[in-house]
Protein backbone atom coordinates (compact mmCIF):
# COMPACT_ATOMS: atom_id res chain seq x y z
CA UNK A 1 0.00 0.00 0.00
CA UNK A 2 3.09 2.40 0.92
CA UNK A 3 4.59 1.63 -2.25
CA UNK A 4 1.16 2.49 -4.47
CA UNK A 5 0.98 5.60 -2.62
CA UNK A 6 4.69 6.63 -2.99
CA UNK A 7 3.71 5.85 -6.77
CA UNK A 8 1.09 8.04 -7.04
CA UNK A 9 3.12 11.13 -5.11
CA UNK A 10 5.72 10.48 -7.92
CA UNK A 11 3.50 10.41 -10.95
CA UNK A 12 1.48 13.96 -9.73
CA UNK A 13 4.78 15.54 -8.77
CA UNK A 14 6.40 14.56 -12.62
CA UNK A 15 3.52 15.70 -14.26
CA UNK A 16 3.85 19.01 -12.19
CA UNK A 17 7.24 19.53 -12.98
CA UNK A 18 6.35 18.66 -16.65
CA UNK A 19 3.52 21.54 -16.98
CA UNK A 20 5.83 23.80 -15.18
CA UNK A 21 8.20 23.27 -17.74
CA UNK A 22 6.27 23.71 -20.46
CA UNK A 23 4.61 27.11 -19.24
CA UNK A 24 8.21 28.70 -18.65
CA UNK A 25 9.25 27.62 -22.30
CA UNK A 26 12.47 29.44 -23.67
CA UNK A 27 11.34 31.80 -26.38
CA UNK A 28 13.71 31.76 -29.35
CA UNK A 29 15.84 34.49 -30.64
CA UNK A 30 17.10 33.79 -34.49
CA UNK A 31 19.83 36.38 -35.55
CA UNK A 32 17.53 38.02 -38.19
CA UNK A 33 15.22 38.41 -35.64
CA UNK A 34 17.86 39.89 -33.16
CA UNK A 35 18.89 42.30 -35.93
CA UNK A 36 15.26 43.59 -36.62
CA UNK A 37 14.76 44.22 -32.73
CA UNK A 38 18.32 46.44 -32.13
CA UNK A 39 17.24 48.33 -35.58
CA UNK A 40 14.12 49.18 -33.87
CA UNK A 41 15.41 49.71 -30.55
CA UNK A 42 18.95 50.64 -30.33
CA UNK A 43 19.18 54.19 -29.07
CA UNK A 44 22.14 54.90 -31.11
CA UNK A 45 20.09 54.07 -34.25
CA UNK A 46 17.31 56.40 -33.21
CA UNK A 47 19.55 59.46 -32.24
CA UNK A 48 20.84 59.06 -36.08
CA UNK A 49 17.23 59.36 -37.34
CA UNK A 50 16.57 61.93 -35.21
CA UNK A 51 19.32 63.86 -36.77
CA UNK A 52 18.06 62.93 -40.41
CA UNK A 53 14.68 64.94 -39.52
CA UNK A 54 16.71 67.98 -38.23
CA UNK A 55 18.34 67.85 -41.36
CA UNK A 56 15.38 67.71 -43.79
CA UNK A 57 13.27 70.57 -42.24
CA UNK A 58 16.45 72.57 -42.99
CA UNK A 59 16.04 71.74 -46.41
CA UNK A 60 12.44 73.03 -46.37
CA UNK A 61 13.66 76.31 -44.70
CA UNK A 62 15.80 76.52 -47.13
CA UNK A 63 13.40 76.21 -50.10
CA UNK A 64 11.37 78.78 -48.09
CA UNK A 65 13.81 81.48 -49.10
CA UNK A 66 12.80 80.96 -52.15
CA UNK A 67 9.25 82.06 -52.04
CA UNK A 68 7.82 85.91 -51.33
CA UNK A 69 7.42 86.72 -47.51
CA UNK A 70 3.75 87.23 -46.52
CA UNK A 71 2.43 89.66 -43.47
CA UNK A 72 -0.54 91.00 -42.42
CA UNK A 73 -1.63 93.69 -39.25
CA UNK A 74 -4.23 94.52 -37.73
CA UNK A 75 -4.80 97.59 -34.73
CA UNK A 76 -7.33 99.74 -33.01
CA UNK A 77 -6.18 102.43 -30.96
CA UNK A 78 -8.60 104.71 -28.75
CA UNK A 79 -7.46 108.40 -27.94
CA UNK A 80 -9.29 110.16 -25.46
CA UNK A 81 -8.64 114.73 -25.13
CA UNK A 82 -9.65 116.73 -22.39
CA UNK A 83 -9.59 120.09 -21.76
CA UNK A 84 -10.47 122.48 -19.18
CA UNK A 85 -12.72 125.30 -18.97
CA UNK A 86 -11.52 128.35 -21.32
CA UNK A 87 -12.83 131.79 -22.55
CA UNK A 88 -12.82 132.05 -26.15
CA UNK A 89 -12.79 136.16 -27.91
CA UNK A 90 -15.08 136.61 -31.07
CA UNK A 91 -15.30 139.56 -32.19
CA UNK A 92 -12.90 140.88 -29.21
CA UNK A 93 -15.92 139.77 -27.09
CA UNK A 94 -14.80 137.16 -24.32
CA UNK A 95 -16.77 134.14 -24.11
CA UNK A 96 -16.24 131.22 -22.05
CA UNK A 97 -15.83 128.01 -22.67
CA UNK A 98 -16.92 124.76 -20.15
CA UNK A 99 -14.23 121.99 -19.69
CA UNK A 100 -15.38 119.24 -22.39
CA UNK A 101 -13.65 116.10 -23.54
CA UNK A 102 -13.37 114.44 -26.70
CA UNK A 103 -12.83 110.39 -27.19
CA UNK A 104 -11.88 109.03 -30.89
CA UNK A 105 -11.43 105.60 -32.24
CA UNK A 106 -8.91 104.25 -35.07
CA UNK A 107 -9.14 101.27 -36.78
CA UNK A 108 -6.31 99.81 -39.18
CA UNK A 109 -5.85 96.92 -41.07
CA UNK A 110 -2.46 96.10 -43.43
CA UNK A 111 -1.39 93.54 -46.17
CA UNK A 112 2.65 93.27 -47.20
CA UNK A 113 4.06 90.70 -49.68
CA UNK A 114 7.88 90.97 -50.39
CA UNK A 115 10.48 89.17 -52.56
CA UNK A 116 14.10 88.65 -52.60
CA UNK A 117 15.03 88.85 -56.45
CA UNK A 118 18.57 88.63 -55.94
CA UNK A 119 20.88 88.06 -52.63
CA UNK A 120 24.39 87.30 -53.99
CA UNK A 121 23.43 83.81 -54.78
CA UNK A 122 23.65 82.94 -50.57
CA UNK A 123 19.81 81.40 -51.14
CA UNK A 124 20.74 79.17 -54.16
CA UNK A 125 23.73 78.25 -52.15
CA UNK A 126 21.87 77.85 -48.57
CA UNK A 127 19.94 75.20 -50.62
CA UNK A 128 22.77 73.46 -51.82
CA UNK A 129 24.31 73.27 -48.78
CA UNK A 130 21.12 72.11 -46.60
CA UNK A 131 20.21 69.17 -48.93
CA UNK A 132 24.33 68.22 -48.65
CA UNK A 133 23.88 68.22 -44.85
CA UNK A 134 20.88 65.93 -45.16
CA UNK A 135 22.34 63.56 -47.52
CA UNK A 136 25.02 63.08 -45.11
CA UNK A 137 23.12 62.73 -41.95
CA UNK A 138 20.98 59.86 -43.93
CA UNK A 139 24.66 58.58 -45.23
CA UNK A 140 25.43 59.04 -41.46
CA UNK A 141 22.08 57.15 -40.39
CA UNK A 142 22.91 54.56 -42.52
CA UNK A 143 26.12 53.31 -41.67
CA UNK A 144 25.10 53.26 -38.17
CA UNK A 145 22.40 50.83 -38.63
CA UNK A 146 25.06 49.00 -40.48
CA UNK A 147 27.74 49.18 -37.74
CA UNK A 148 24.92 48.18 -35.21
CA UNK A 149 23.86 45.19 -37.65
CA UNK A 150 27.79 43.92 -37.55
CA UNK A 151 27.64 44.68 -34.05
CA UNK A 152 24.67 42.09 -33.51
CA UNK A 153 26.06 39.66 -35.55
CA UNK A 154 29.65 39.29 -33.77
CA UNK A 155 28.06 39.18 -30.37
CA UNK A 156 25.14 36.95 -30.88
CA UNK A 157 28.37 34.58 -33.27
CA UNK A 158 30.38 35.30 -29.58
CA UNK A 159 27.16 33.54 -28.09
CA UNK A 160 27.41 30.91 -30.35
CA UNK A 161 31.03 30.45 -29.94
CA UNK A 162 30.61 30.58 -25.78
CA UNK A 163 27.86 27.87 -26.10
CA UNK A 164 30.02 25.58 -28.13
CA UNK A 165 32.56 25.70 -25.78
CA UNK A 166 29.94 25.26 -22.90
CA UNK A 167 29.62 21.95 -24.69
CA UNK A 168 32.99 20.83 -25.23
CA UNK A 169 33.74 21.51 -21.54
CA UNK A 170 30.29 19.69 -20.52
CA UNK A 171 31.50 16.74 -22.72
CA UNK A 172 35.17 16.66 -21.75
CA UNK A 173 33.27 16.19 -17.53
CA UNK A 174 31.25 13.87 -18.92
CA UNK A 175 34.19 12.03 -20.50
CA UNK A 176 36.48 12.00 -17.16
CA UNK A 177 33.68 11.55 -14.73
CA UNK A 178 33.30 8.00 -17.02
CA UNK A 179 37.01 7.15 -16.66
CA UNK A 180 36.94 7.96 -12.79
CA UNK A 181 34.16 5.61 -12.84
CA UNK A 182 36.51 3.09 -14.57
CA UNK A 183 39.91 3.93 -12.56
CA UNK A 184 37.55 3.32 -9.16
CA UNK A 185 36.06 0.54 -10.38
CA UNK A 186 39.49 -0.86 -11.15
CA UNK A 187 41.24 -0.08 -8.07
CA UNK A 188 38.48 -1.63 -6.10
CA UNK A 189 39.70 -5.06 -7.71
CA UNK A 190 43.09 -4.12 -6.91
CA UNK A 191 43.95 -3.29 -10.64
CA UNK A 192 44.79 0.19 -10.14
CA UNK A 193 46.54 2.27 -7.35
CA UNK A 194 44.59 4.44 -5.45
CA UNK A 195 47.01 7.03 -6.33
CA UNK A 196 45.26 7.20 -9.77
CA UNK A 197 42.14 7.57 -8.29
CA UNK A 198 42.75 10.60 -6.78
CA UNK A 199 44.42 12.26 -9.36
CA UNK A 200 41.53 11.50 -11.90
CA UNK A 201 39.42 12.98 -9.32
CA UNK A 202 41.75 16.16 -8.86
CA UNK A 203 40.84 16.24 -13.22
CA UNK A 204 37.24 15.89 -12.50
CA UNK A 205 37.43 18.76 -10.00
CA UNK A 206 39.30 20.71 -12.36
CA UNK A 207 36.70 20.03 -15.15
CA UNK A 208 33.80 21.15 -12.90
CA UNK A 209 35.70 24.29 -12.39
CA UNK A 210 35.43 24.81 -16.11
CA UNK A 211 31.79 23.90 -16.55
CA UNK A 212 31.19 27.07 -14.14
CA UNK A 213 33.31 29.43 -15.49
CA UNK A 214 31.95 28.38 -19.61
CA UNK A 215 28.61 28.59 -18.42
CA UNK A 216 29.10 31.66 -16.68
CA UNK A 217 30.60 33.08 -19.72
CA UNK A 218 27.87 32.37 -22.03
CA UNK A 219 25.64 33.65 -19.78
CA UNK A 220 26.90 37.21 -19.52
CA UNK A 221 27.51 36.81 -23.64
CA UNK A 222 23.55 36.70 -23.63
CA UNK A 223 22.90 39.18 -21.67
CA UNK A 224 25.59 41.54 -23.68
CA UNK A 225 23.27 40.56 -26.68
CA UNK A 226 20.46 41.35 -25.45
CA UNK A 227 21.44 45.04 -24.01
CA UNK A 228 22.95 45.47 -27.35
CA UNK A 229 19.43 45.04 -29.15
CA UNK A 230 17.34 46.95 -26.85
CA UNK A 231 16.00 43.82 -24.57
CA UNK A 232 15.42 43.18 -20.93
CA UNK A 233 18.31 41.14 -19.40
CA UNK A 234 16.00 39.27 -17.59
CA UNK A 235 13.96 37.92 -20.43
CA UNK A 236 14.71 34.35 -21.12
CA UNK A 237 16.10 33.62 -25.04
CA UNK A 238 17.16 30.48 -26.56
CA UNK A 239 19.79 32.16 -28.89
CA UNK A 240 20.01 29.17 -31.58
CA UNK A 241 20.03 29.61 -35.65
CA UNK A 242 20.24 27.11 -37.82
CA UNK A 243 21.38 28.86 -40.59
CA UNK A 244 24.70 29.77 -39.27
CA UNK A 245 27.32 26.63 -39.51
CA UNK A 246 29.15 25.31 -36.96
CA UNK A 247 31.64 23.36 -39.52
CA UNK A 248 32.85 25.17 -42.37
CA UNK A 249 33.60 22.58 -45.77
CA UNK A 250 36.83 23.34 -47.95
CA UNK A 251 34.36 24.49 -51.08
CA UNK A 252 32.84 27.41 -49.07
CA UNK A 253 36.87 28.27 -47.92
CA UNK A 254 37.82 28.45 -51.25
CA UNK A 255 34.87 30.12 -53.14
CA UNK A 256 34.67 32.58 -50.15
CA UNK A 257 38.98 33.20 -50.53
CA UNK A 258 38.07 33.57 -54.64
CA UNK A 259 35.29 36.24 -54.39
CA UNK A 260 38.13 38.26 -51.84
CA UNK A 261 41.02 38.13 -53.77
CA UNK A 262 40.97 41.13 -55.63
CA UNK A 263 41.75 44.22 -52.99
CA UNK A 264 42.04 47.13 -55.43
CA UNK A 265 38.44 45.99 -56.41
CA UNK A 266 37.25 45.41 -53.06
CA UNK A 267 38.69 49.21 -52.12
CA UNK A 268 36.98 50.51 -55.06
CA UNK A 269 33.70 48.62 -54.28
CA UNK A 270 33.88 49.86 -50.77
CA UNK A 271 34.67 54.07 -52.04
CA UNK A 272 31.34 53.26 -53.84
CA UNK A 273 28.98 52.03 -51.43
CA UNK A 274 30.38 52.96 -48.12
CA UNK A 275 27.66 55.24 -46.51
CA UNK A 276 30.38 57.20 -43.89
CA UNK A 277 32.86 58.28 -47.30
CA UNK A 278 29.58 59.54 -48.99
CA UNK A 279 28.63 61.17 -46.27
CA UNK A 280 31.98 63.16 -45.82
CA UNK A 281 31.67 63.82 -49.54
CA UNK A 282 28.36 65.16 -48.79
CA UNK A 283 30.06 67.36 -45.91
CA UNK A 284 32.78 68.66 -48.13
CA UNK A 285 29.82 69.89 -50.84
CA UNK A 286 28.27 71.80 -48.02
CA UNK A 287 31.36 73.29 -46.84
CA UNK A 288 32.52 74.34 -50.24
CA UNK A 289 28.72 75.89 -50.72
CA UNK A 290 29.37 77.66 -47.64
CA UNK A 291 32.11 79.68 -49.26
CA UNK A 292 29.82 80.57 -52.11
CA UNK A 293 26.89 82.08 -49.06
CA UNK A 294 30.32 83.91 -47.43
CA UNK A 295 30.39 85.30 -50.75
CA UNK A 296 27.45 86.72 -51.40
CA UNK A 297 27.72 89.62 -48.98
CA UNK A 298 30.24 91.53 -51.64
CA UNK A 299 27.16 91.72 -54.37
CA UNK A 300 24.17 94.06 -54.11
CA UNK A 301 20.66 92.68 -52.88
CA UNK A 302 17.79 93.55 -54.94
CA UNK A 303 14.04 92.74 -53.45
CA UNK A 304 10.52 93.71 -54.36
CA UNK A 305 7.75 94.29 -52.11
CA UNK A 306 4.04 95.53 -52.17
CA UNK A 307 1.82 96.64 -49.90
CA UNK A 308 -2.40 96.84 -49.04
CA UNK A 309 -3.34 99.46 -46.10
CA UNK A 310 -6.58 101.22 -44.59
CA UNK A 311 -7.36 103.18 -41.36
CA UNK A 312 -10.85 104.79 -40.22
CA UNK A 313 -12.37 106.09 -36.94
CA UNK A 314 -15.09 104.06 -37.58
CA UNK A 315 -15.27 99.96 -38.13
CA UNK A 316 -17.88 99.81 -40.20
CA UNK A 317 -15.72 102.11 -43.01
CA UNK A 318 -12.44 100.55 -42.34
CA UNK A 319 -12.25 99.98 -46.04
CA UNK A 320 -12.98 103.51 -47.20
CA UNK A 321 -9.72 104.96 -46.59
CA UNK A 322 -7.03 102.76 -48.17
CA UNK A 323 -3.59 102.73 -49.69
CA UNK A 324 -1.45 100.56 -52.16
CA UNK A 325 2.27 101.19 -52.07
CA UNK A 326 4.79 98.81 -54.56
CA UNK A 327 8.21 99.56 -55.33
CA UNK A 328 11.59 97.26 -55.50
CA UNK A 329 14.39 97.93 -53.08
CA UNK A 330 18.42 98.12 -53.55
CA UNK A 331 20.95 97.40 -50.91
CA UNK A 332 24.92 97.02 -51.01
CA UNK A 333 27.38 97.11 -48.20
CA UNK A 334 30.14 98.67 -50.21
CA UNK A 335 32.38 98.07 -47.04
CA UNK A 336 32.01 96.21 -43.52
CA UNK A 337 35.27 96.55 -41.70
CA UNK A 338 36.46 93.35 -43.51
CA UNK A 339 33.64 91.19 -42.00
CA UNK A 340 32.94 89.80 -44.65
CA UNK A 341 36.34 89.05 -45.93
CA UNK A 342 36.96 87.11 -42.58
CA UNK A 343 33.85 85.05 -43.31
CA UNK A 344 35.30 84.06 -46.72
CA UNK A 345 38.37 83.03 -45.50
CA UNK A 346 36.85 81.33 -41.94
CA UNK A 347 34.85 79.46 -44.68
CA UNK A 348 37.37 77.92 -46.98
CA UNK A 349 39.25 76.78 -44.05
CA UNK A 350 36.38 75.03 -43.07
CA UNK A 351 36.00 73.64 -46.73
CA UNK A 352 39.97 72.44 -46.79
CA UNK A 353 39.50 71.06 -43.41
CA UNK A 354 36.50 68.87 -44.96
CA UNK A 355 38.17 67.72 -48.19
CA UNK A 356 41.56 66.55 -45.46
CA UNK A 357 38.40 64.42 -43.50
CA UNK A 358 37.07 62.89 -46.81
CA UNK A 359 40.79 62.41 -48.12
CA UNK A 360 41.23 60.61 -44.72
CA UNK A 361 38.28 58.59 -44.84
CA UNK A 362 39.39 57.03 -48.32
CA UNK A 363 42.42 56.26 -46.36
CA UNK A 364 40.61 54.66 -43.67
CA UNK A 365 39.00 52.46 -45.84
CA UNK A 366 41.20 51.35 -47.63
CA UNK A 367 42.99 50.33 -44.30
CA UNK A 368 39.82 48.61 -42.91
CA UNK A 369 39.22 46.44 -46.26
CA UNK A 370 43.32 45.68 -45.96
CA UNK A 371 43.62 44.54 -42.35
CA UNK A 372 39.73 42.52 -43.26
CA UNK A 373 40.86 40.62 -45.98
CA UNK A 374 44.17 39.68 -43.59
CA UNK A 375 41.78 38.83 -41.09
CA UNK A 376 39.89 36.43 -43.07
CA UNK A 377 42.69 34.74 -44.48
CA UNK A 378 44.43 34.42 -40.94
CA UNK A 379 41.00 32.84 -39.85
CA UNK A 380 41.21 30.34 -42.54
CA UNK A 381 44.40 28.96 -42.26
CA UNK A 382 43.68 29.34 -38.11
CA UNK A 383 40.95 26.85 -39.16
CA UNK A 384 42.45 24.44 -41.28
CA UNK A 385 45.42 24.24 -38.69
CA UNK A 386 42.63 23.82 -36.33
CA UNK A 387 41.11 20.80 -38.18
CA UNK A 388 43.98 18.68 -38.39
CA UNK A 389 44.65 19.41 -34.61
CA UNK A 390 41.34 17.98 -33.65
CA UNK A 391 42.17 14.74 -35.90
CA UNK A 392 45.78 14.11 -34.23
CA UNK A 393 44.81 14.77 -31.09
CA UNK A 394 41.44 12.44 -31.19
CA UNK A 395 43.73 10.02 -32.26
CA UNK A 396 46.65 10.71 -29.59
CA UNK A 397 44.26 10.28 -27.04
CA UNK A 398 42.45 7.42 -28.02
CA UNK A 399 45.96 5.62 -28.26
CA UNK A 400 46.75 6.49 -24.81
CA UNK A 401 43.42 5.74 -23.29
CA UNK A 402 43.85 2.40 -25.02
CA UNK A 403 47.48 1.69 -23.34
CA UNK A 404 46.36 2.87 -20.18
CA UNK A 405 43.56 0.39 -20.15
CA UNK A 406 45.59 -2.48 -21.11
CA UNK A 407 48.24 -1.16 -18.21
CA UNK A 408 51.17 -0.09 -20.95
CA UNK A 409 50.47 3.59 -20.22
CA UNK A 410 50.21 6.12 -17.02
CA UNK A 411 47.29 7.92 -16.07
CA UNK A 412 49.44 11.04 -16.77
CA UNK A 413 49.88 10.12 -20.23
CA UNK A 414 46.14 9.44 -20.69
CA UNK A 415 45.63 12.79 -18.92
CA UNK A 416 48.11 15.19 -21.21
CA UNK A 417 46.23 13.27 -24.17
CA UNK A 418 43.06 14.43 -22.81
CA UNK A 419 44.40 18.16 -22.47
CA UNK A 420 45.24 18.10 -26.11
CA UNK A 421 42.29 17.00 -27.39
CA UNK A 422 40.24 19.49 -25.46
CA UNK A 423 42.68 22.29 -26.03
CA UNK A 424 42.16 21.06 -29.89
CA UNK A 425 38.45 21.28 -29.84
CA UNK A 426 38.35 24.77 -28.24
CA UNK A 427 40.57 25.43 -31.31
CA UNK A 428 38.42 24.59 -33.74
CA UNK A 429 34.81 26.29 -31.80
CA UNK A 430 37.43 29.32 -31.67
CA UNK A 431 38.37 28.96 -35.44
CA UNK A 432 35.21 28.74 -36.50
CA UNK A 433 33.75 31.33 -35.25
CA UNK A 434 36.59 33.74 -35.80
CA UNK A 435 36.43 32.49 -39.87
CA UNK A 436 32.83 33.75 -39.59
CA UNK A 437 33.11 36.87 -37.88
CA UNK A 438 36.29 37.99 -39.64
CA UNK A 439 34.00 37.06 -42.89
CA UNK A 440 31.11 39.97 -41.66
CA UNK A 441 33.80 41.83 -40.86
CA UNK A 442 34.88 42.28 -44.61
CA UNK A 443 30.89 42.59 -45.49
CA UNK A 444 30.91 45.32 -43.13
CA UNK A 445 34.59 47.01 -44.26
CA UNK A 446 33.07 46.81 -47.95
CA UNK A 447 29.77 48.32 -46.89
CA UNK A 448 27.85 45.27 -48.00
CA UNK A 449 25.05 43.82 -46.05
CA UNK A 450 22.92 47.08 -45.93
CA UNK A 451 19.81 47.26 -43.48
Amino acid sequence: MKKAFSLMLLVVFSLGTLGGTLGAQQKTLVLEQAIQIALERNLSIRQAENNVESAQSGVLTAYGSYLPTLSASGGWSRTQTDRGPTTEYIQGVPVPLPAASNTANNFSGGLSIGYTIFDGFNREAGYNRAVSNAVSSEKTAERTRQSIVFQVQATYLTVLRNEQLLKVTQENLKRDQRQLERITESNRVGALSIGDVYRQQSQVATDELNLINAQNTYDKSKADLLALIGVDASEDFQIIDPTLPTEIDSDQLAATMQKYQDFSMLRNKALSVRPDYQSARENYEASDWGVTAASSRYYPRISASAGYSTSHREYEFLGVNRGLSWGLGLSWNLFDGFSTNQAIQSAAAQSRNAELTLQQAERNISVDVKKALLDLDAARKAYEVSLKSVQSASQDRRVAEERYNLGAGTLLDLLVANAGLVNAEVSKVNATYSYIIAERNLEFAIGERAY
